[in-house]
């Protein structure tokens, strides 16, 4: 099954086009988002999550992401396309683009960033943090989209929810970043402990405070224009999604090096894994539980 996680503006937009059943899943690590909307696209089963809540009530540092991946693990999701909102940190990379993003460095500091947590100890490979086979996908059906689609991207993701200072924009452009947002991680780590494919399609709608705005540009003007830029880029995400799950329709989800995840990465001695331990993991450990 393939996930579907929006951010700014495209959770809305992909509920507000799909019909389905809704599911509110309970999970060890408290309720998800919101209720999943599960739908039959191009012939697959869909799961939809809008990452901020029913009206964008959740910011980023309250955002579930545990119980968010959990839930779609729970329901068989294979494969996570999510998308954010970023400003981006190189001329190049202009508002309304999108960023197909291969690499992500984490400084948010109030988020659980694991599952894993009690009753055993579990090191997941995370060097590509995003899967290459989905990232692939998404990469051949760009030229489907009105929109330039940038094949790769370096997202600094930081706590918020106040945006950068300049010092800090401008230390972000020095470590080699493109792209700077507030959702990315952990909702990457856990999907890649989840054994779920994750990729990210980055909605560029600013440069960030790096770029100094023309000083006759009002505060309303300038909110005026993001949330344009926000507008076009959904669109572009959206018809990017689309394309690629009807390409995975015609050919089949990819295996992904996430899939076996964890292979190697549970390091407690399996004889002393409670079953206390296994049950608060359940389908995250499922598979390894009789090993």
């Amino acid at each position: 099954m393939i996930g579907l996680i929006g951010g700014t503006g495209l959770g809305d937009a992909l509920l507000g086009g799909a019909e389905g059943e809704q599911r509110s899943i309970e999970t060890p690590f408290g309720e998800p988002s919101g209720p999943i909307q599960i739908v039959n696209w191009s012939g697959l089963e869909i799961a939809i999550l809008a990452r901020h809540g029913d009206g964008h009530t959740l910011n980023p540092s309250r955002v579930p992401y545990r119980a968010n991946i959990y839930a779609l693990k729970s329901l068989g999701v294979t494969h996570i396309i999510a998308s954010g909102a970023v400003g981006s940190l190189r001329e190049e990379i202009k508002p309304r683009d999108l960023v197909v993003v291969d690499q992500v460095i984490d400084k948010t500091v109030r988020r659980a960033p694991t599952f894993f947590d009690e009753g055993l100890a579990v090191h997941a490979e995370f060097a590509e943090p995003f899967c290459p086979a989905l990232r692939r996908v998404l990469l051949s059906v760009a030229d489907s989209v009105d929109s330039t689609v940038h094949e790769s991207g370096t997202y600094v993701c930081m706590e918020g929810p106040a945006f950068s200072t300049r010092a800090e924009s401008h230390l972000h452009r020095a470590w080699g970043a493109d792209l700077i947002g507030m959702t990315v991680m952990p909702e990457a780590k856990l999907a890649r402990e989840a054994e779920i494919s994750y990729a990210l399609i980055a909605l560029a709608t600013d440069y960030d405070c790096w770029r100094p705005h023309e000083a006759a540009v009002t505060p309303q003007k300038l909110l005026e224009e993001i949330l344009g830029h926000l507008e076009s880029a959904t669109k572009n995400a959206i018809a990017l999604m689309r394309a690629a799950i009807e390409h995975l329709a015609d050919n089949g989800l990819p295996d992904s090096p996430a899939h076996s995840a964890l292979a190697l990465g549970i390091w407690t001695d399996r004889a002393r894994l409670t079953p206390e331990t296994l049950r608060r993991y359940g389908p995250l450990l499922q598979k390894y539980a009789s090993r």
